[in-house]
Order: C-alpha cells, then structure tokens, then sequence
C-alpha cells in the first residue's frame, strides 16, 4: 500500500514545544531554515498510521509470547546509499539475519531496519581536531557532511529535506519488500526504524490518522529516544510521549531505576503491550551491577516493557595501535548473554537484539573474519561507528540463541 497524501495541517502547538532538547544543530538563524521546516510540515507522511498499528499489534506479543525482534542496520545511513541496489542489499542482509534467528530458535523473527531515516546521529563532543585546529563534528548527513573541512561541516537546513527524499526512497523499497514477503509468516517486516533526535525534522512530520485524529510520528515505524536525550523534561521525550507509535528508549550505564521508571510513566502510561521497548546499552563491565535493579523496578511496577539488547554501544573504545573506533565481538556477546541472563533471572522475557549492521563485508569490529587490529584498515567505511558484518553478525546471533560464547 502506497503512503497517502498529508492528513492533516501541521499543528502549531504542541506538548514539546520550547522544551529542552540537546544534541541539536545550531541553524535556527540560517537562511533556509524556516523554508525547510515549513515545506517538511507540507510533505505526504513517510509511513502510514495503519502499518504503525500493525507493528504495534506484533510487538504485543512480544512480553509473553515466543517471537523475537531483530533490530539492525547502519549506524548513520549515507544519502549516497538510498539508491536501489544499496537498499535491496540492505534488504537481503536483514532478511537474511532475520531468517537464522529463526532457523536458530524456532521463534516467529520481528524484523526491524535502521534504516528509511536514521541520518542524525548524537555525539559526545561538539567539536573534533582536524589538522591544526577544530571543526564541528559529523552530525549525520541530515546536519552535515562528513567531509572534514569547515565549510563542509556546518549545519545546513536544507539538508532535512535532502534526508525526507532519501527515506521516501528507502521506505519505498521496504514497503514494496513487506508485500513482496508478506506470504512469509515466521519473519515479519522489515519495518522502519531511527532515532527521533532532529526535532526540527521530527515535529514537522507529525501528522494525525484519518480515522481516529491521534497524532502518529509519519517518519518512521518505530522510532527511539537516545541515552543522551532522554531526559523526562525534554522535548524528546514530549514528542514520543505524544506520538501513537511504539517507541523506544536506550538505557546506558548512567541510568538509575528511578529514572527509568519515570520515563516508563511518561512514555507507556496506559501500560499497554507493544507500546514501549527498553533497549540497555551499558557495556559488558557496567551490565551486571545496573541492570538487575532496574528490570525488578520496571517488573514490580507493571509496565509491560519489550526488553531488547544493544549489545554494541557500550562496548566502543579506540583500537591501541590505530586510533580507529572498534568494538571485540567477544566483548558484544558477552553483553548479550549477560542481558538475557539478568532479565530472565527478573522473571521478564528477553525479546532479541539491537545491532550495528552493515551490508557490506566491513572490517570495523574486531572479531570473526577480522582477527586483529591491522584487519581493520581492509574495509573500513562507517560514517560514524563501528558495524557488525554479516559474518559477525551471525556469529553473535548463534551465541545469543545457543547461549555460549563461540569463536
């Protein structure tokens, strides 16, 4: 089914509206920045309310039931790669990682990519040393390039419109995808999924169902709220709490029960199954001392959260020898084993994983087919972090379903 046109004007008030938000660039005085947020506000919804609820339906089963969710793709998606050889590659490396969970576990796979929007990426530091001096940070090709000069690196509005046309593309395919596999009932999707940073692109895209008139985020399926944007009183978290979507949320080594426990009541008040995912990204040295007390809060409260793995971004450090960001595959199973573990010790269901995933056979993760260091130079091409190949990738899935660490 093809998206429709808009349903609704953009609505000028709205719950996150001169609320805080980080991690956002600095172009409210650039030319083109009003044009560009009042043409997004114009544009037909990306993905419909329809299939949001039909994902909705699916992640429902997820608490007490026996499928999984398979989250993975790109950790910062090109403009260069929205064409349809890239996507259809992209496609087939999800399809086919869904597809060994399956084979693994014997469990219905929820497929979901990263991927039709995840062009906006957080950062640690606003700047980086380039030559004798500073440059702003790559901020994903939604804010700027990832050409290392200073023209280059400064946030341009318009590039919010160049992201909408890239995502149009990708969703297309992925719907096109979804009818094409829709006869194929043990893997489900693949749906659509990014973090909701940019609340400039994220706000203007808005839009309310026919049907009911509840407000739905149309840029993606399933859209997350970072570690370093979920403060309760952002606006991050105002617009998710507003939106009909299920949504997710990444808890890092810093998070504390409490704290978890209030963005559970702000994000999934009604408690309803499917609603909301808790994605723990703590590293394997953090997980086993801060997770425990969170899953028994969020158990003892009722929420009935999905619980997913992001067994990557806690684990990232700079190689010794080349200063390349990496992570140790061992490193990421481990986590993973440790998560399962923890949740399931809760009586809470550990629902599957959230992967850093490339399409092409990158050497950026230390592990598998990279056996060392000077094995990461061969092929490697991330915008931003490290990512799993497809080697890698089903090794962690095997270990993760067998519940062993292997090579």
């Amino acid at each position: 089914m093809q998206p429709p046109s808009a349903t609704a004007e953009f609505v000028q008030t709205w719950p996150w509206e001169g609320m805080p938000a980080t991690q956002q660039p600095d172009w409210h005085n650039h030319t083109d920045h009003h044009e560009a947020c009042t043409r997004l506000a114009s544009l037909a919804p990306l993905v419909t309310s329809e299939e949001i609820n039909n994902l909705r339906t699916s992640l429902s089963t997820l608490p007490g039931g026996d499928a999984l969710l398979l989250q993975a793709g790109d950790c910062a998606e090109s403009f260069y790669e929205s064409s349809g050889p890239h996507i259809a590659e992209k496609l087939r490396v999800l399809d086919k990682v869904a597809e060994h969970l399956r084979d693994l576990t014997s469990s219905r796979v929820i497929c979901v990519g990263r991927m039709g929007g995840q062009f906006a990426k957080p950062r640690s530091r606003p700047t980086e040393r380039h030559g004798d001096g500073h440059i702003p940070a790559f901020r994903g090709h939604m804010v700027n390039s990832e050409i290392a000069t200073l023209s280059h690196r400064q946030a341009n509005p318009r590039r919010m419109l160049w992201a909408y046309d890239a995502s149009e593309r990708v969703q297309r395919s992925m719907r096109d995808h979804r009818q094409r596999q829709r006869l194929r009932p043990t893997v489900e999707g693949p749906w659509s999924s990014h973090e909701a940073l940019i609340i400039d692109y994220e706000s203007r895209l808005v839009r309310r169902a026919i049907a009911t008139g509840e407000p739905y985020l149309a840029s993606t399926h399933l859209p997350w709220v970072g570690d370093r944007t979920r403060r309760p009183d952002g606006a991050h978290v105002a617009l998710l709490r507003t939106v009909t979507n299920p949504v997710g949320c990444k808890i890092g080594p810093g998070a504390t029960p409490d704290e978890v426990a209030r963005l559970c009541e702000l994000l999934d008040p009604r408690r309803e199954p499917g609603r909301l995912i808790l994605i723990p990204r703590m590293g394997r040295s953090a997980i086993r001392q801060v997770l425990p007390p969170i899953v028994r809060r969020i158990s003892s409260s009722g929420h009935p959260v999905v619980w997913l793995s992001d067994p990557m971004h806690g684990n990232t450090l700079l190689s010794d020898k080349l200063g390349l960001k990496t992570r140790h595959l061992t490193d990421m199973i481990t986590e993973a084993l440790m998560f399962r573990d923890i949740v399931e010790a809760n009586r809470q269901r550990a629902a599957g994983l959230h992967l850093e995933l490339a399409a092409g056979d990158v050497t950026e993760c230390i592990g598998s087919s990279v056996e060392s260091e000077e094995d990461l130079l061969r092929h490697y091409t991330s915008l931003c972090d490290p990512r799993l190949n497809l080697e890698q990738a089903v090794d962690l899935i095997e270990a993760w379903a067998k519940g062993v660490v292997s090579r």
